[in-house]
This record gives structure tokens, sequence and C-alpha cells, in this order.
């Protein structure tokens, strides 16, 4: 019953949405696009639509999903923030730069969707996307879509059961007595006896142009998309950020790689396990500093079958003498690349039979940038410069030489970790049913 009851969808049809039904059984292509919200100024977290988040974006956990959900004609970001826009383009979005009218803190989200359909008359049906809902998959977005254009509904909203009991409120001072509001006090029901109560998550509103044009985003022939409490995150406030940050590195979505085939880690040693510092003895003879934290990282990548390799620019030469002393102490060979990064990474891997998306790759500036974007994983310490950060799938809360590089290495263990246990579920699944 629990699974049907996941899959019902139930809707109310109105005569307005006789022309969708039309251009449905019409078979006429229409431009679905999606569009996430994402003004500088919040109030509650500065620039929460870009801040950090399980070492990406705020912002990038949608769009990812949106992008790799290959259901939208066009993505886009809304906002009026030259960084927001800089961090949009990075994760694949267009960005509609919105006008002041619709960038102010009495602006609604309806407002700003009104705009933005004004000024692209070619989308037909639009997908409002929750920046603050950093564990939406492509998968949601996919069967949602599919009630507009093959069941079709007009409007399809997100939702997520709650098992709630709920009282009125009696403002302080009152004499009133509360009053429930959705259970008989006298004869409770149990949890499982009772099916609960739909409430918007705020995950996704899709609306078709016509419906946004009078002024709703839920109307016609409407109906719900049920989504699992995991993946029913919002952050509205600064403590739900670690908490966050725990469910999405749970149930969040990651990527169509699947992070288990990570055979290699390539890892700058300037940068990322050093601090960039080379300090000179007086007799000349050149010193770095490596944190331990970091080479008991690169340890446990090893002992799960994981190679590392450091890598060095022409830019950063080390000589023979440390860069055997930081073979000997990591375990781990030390290459010496020229200028051309990407292409003797690329003959590396060609020598290992390696695709990208097996290999996770750490950087730390522009250099490293065309392979930050194509690795499979990659990372940057807290302290690279924007042009890195932007490149990389994932950024560390820790500094280069500080830790970050344990950080990144467990994150690959992690990932590896969530990818088995998947796998395993989908093997009991399928030897059970």
């Amino acid at each position: 019953m629990a699974a049907e009851r996941k899959r019902k969808r139930s809707g109310i049809e109105d005569v307005r949405d006789r022309k969708a039904k039309v251009i449905k059984d019409s078979g006429e292509k229409r431009h679905i696009a999606a569009l996430i919200l994402a003004r500088g100024g919040s109030k509650g977290i500065p620039l929460k639509n870009i801040k950090m988040l399980a070492g990406v974006p705020l912002i990038g956990w949608v769009l990812r999903a949106a992008v790799d959900s290959k259901q939208f004609d066009s993505v886009w970001v809304s906002t009026d923030h030259d960084d927001i826009e800089k961090v949009a383009k990075a994760w694949g979005a267009q960005v509609h730069r919105r006008s002041p009218e619709v960038s102010k803190d009495s602006s609604s989200s309806l407002d700003t969707i009104q705009e933005f359909a004004r000024l692209n008359p070619e989308v037909d049906v639009i997908c409002h996307i929750q920046a603050t809902s950093p564990c939406l998959h492509p998968f949601h977005l996919k069967e949602a879509l599919e009630m507009i254009t093959k069941q079709g509904f007009t409007s399809v909203f997100s939702v997520v059961r709650r098992h709630h009991f709920r009282w009125q409120e009696v403002k302080k001072g009152g004499s009133a007595a509360t009053q429930p509001l959705n259970l008989d006090p006298s004869n409770r029901p149990r949890r499982q006896d009772w099916d609960g109560e739909l409430c918007e998550n705020g995950s996704f509103y899709v609306s078709t142009r016509a419906l946004i044009q009078e002024g709703v985003l839920q109307g016609g022939r409407w109906a719900y998309y049920e989504m699992l409490p995991e993946y029913s995150v919002d952050i509205d406030v600064d403590i739900d950020w670690p908490v966050a940050e725990q469910r999405v590195l749970r149930f969040g979505y990651f990527g169509l790689d699947k992070p288990e085939v990570v055979r290699l880690l390539l890892c700058n040693v300037s940068g990322c396990l050093t601090d960039g510092r080379v300090l000179i003895s007086v007799s000349g003879e050149e010193m770095v500093s490596v944190n331990t934290r970091d080479t008991m990282g690169i340890r446990m990548l090893q002992r799960e079958g994981v190679e590392v390799i450091l890598i060095s620019s022409s830019e950063d030469l080390l000589t023979k003498a440390l860069a055997d002393n930081l073979s000997q102490r990591t375990g781990c060979e030390v290459r010496q690349l020229g200028k051309d990064i990407q292409c003797e990474v690329k003959a590396m891997m060609d020598d290992k039979d390696l695709d990208w998306k097996e290999v996770a790759y750490m950087g730390n500036d522009a250099p490293d940038v065309d392979c930050l974007n194509l690795a499979g994983l990659s990372a940057v310490p807290r302290d690279a410069p924007v042009v890195a950060i932007n490149a990389a799938k994932y950024s560390c809360h820790s500094a280069a030489g500080l830790g970050a590089v344990r950080e990144f290495s467990e994150h690959i263990l992690l990932l590896k970790k969530k990818a088995k246990s998947q796998m395993e579920q989908d093997r009991i699944h399928r030897n059970t049913f």
C-alpha cells in the first residue's frame, strides 16, 4: 500500500487546461526550462546560494541534478549578483540577470518567474527549482516532468509525507484553550495506522506558461509529486547547515560518474600537499612542510587500492633530493610535469589504461583547471583562487598543507563506500524480487 501511495497523484481538471491537453495530444514539442532563483541579498545567510555545502556551492547541487536529468531544453539561474552569476555559469547554467524591480526584499518568486517568462517567450513550461534543496536527484525531475509531458497535468509540485500532530496556536497572553487540528486526542492513531499529511517541501514547482501569466504557480489540472523524507532537505537558517551537510553526503546526488571506479589520485605537491612555501636553509637546502594528517589520508587511499601519484609542474620544480624524501615519506611516486599538464596527465592515463572518470585530481590554480574539469572527482584546498574553485567538483574546508589532502581522501572513500552500499542494496533487491 505504501508503494502504491508513493506513486499516487491527485489532480483536478479545469476548463482552462484544455489548450494544454490539445498540445499534448498533438505531440508538439514544448520548450521546458529549469529556473533557479538565487538573489544575492539573502538576509539569513549572506550569499547562501553559493556557500559551500559538503564541498559544493549550494546552488551547484540542484544545477547538477537539473543538467544531468537531460529533461530540460535550457537551465537558468536568475540572479542579481556577479559572484552567483559566475558560479552558475561554471555549473552549466545560463543566467537571467533579473531587474532591480524583482530583486527587492518584498519581491516574490512569482514576480521573478513572470519576468523571466516575459523575456523568454520561447519557453512553454518552467520548472522552478529551489536552490535550498540539495538532495534533489535527476530521477525526481524526470518523473515529475513526465506528469506534465505524458499525463497532461499543467502544474506539478513536490511534497513530503509528514506524521505530525498539529495544534492551534494560542497567542501569548491569550485565554483561549488550544484545539487539535488534525487528530482526535481521545483516539490517537498509531503512526503505522495513519497515512500522515502531504506537505510542500519546496524542492520544485512545474508550471505552464499560461498559469504563470495568470499569476499562479499551482492551478488548472494540478498534481503533487511525493518525495521521500530523506531527500527533503531545505536550508533556511545557519543552524541547518551542519545537519544538511551530513544529509547530503548520504542522500545527495554526486553526478553521473560512479565514484567506486576511481583508481588513481593525482595530487599537486605545491599548494595541495604543502602550503606552497619552500624553505631554504643557510646552506641552500630546500625544505617543505608536510602535515601528517595528509600523509595518513594518502595511506588510507592506498589501503583501499587507490594509487596516488604526487605531481609537480615546471613552475614549481622540486629538487631530486626533495622529491625522493617525499616519495619515501608518502609511499608515492613523484612525477615532474611540463607546461602542458593535461596532455601529460592524459598520456599517463593511457599508459595505465584509465579513463577520466577513473581519476581523481587535486589542484590549486589556473594550470590545473582543465584537469579539474575533466576528472571524475576533483578538489581544491580552501585557499585556492576562484578560477580553480569554480572548476573543481569539491572544495575543501581545510587549507593547503593543513589537512586538505586528508579531507579529499576521506571524501573519495566516503563516496566509494556509498556506491558499494547502493550496489549491495540493488543486488539484494534483485535477488529478493
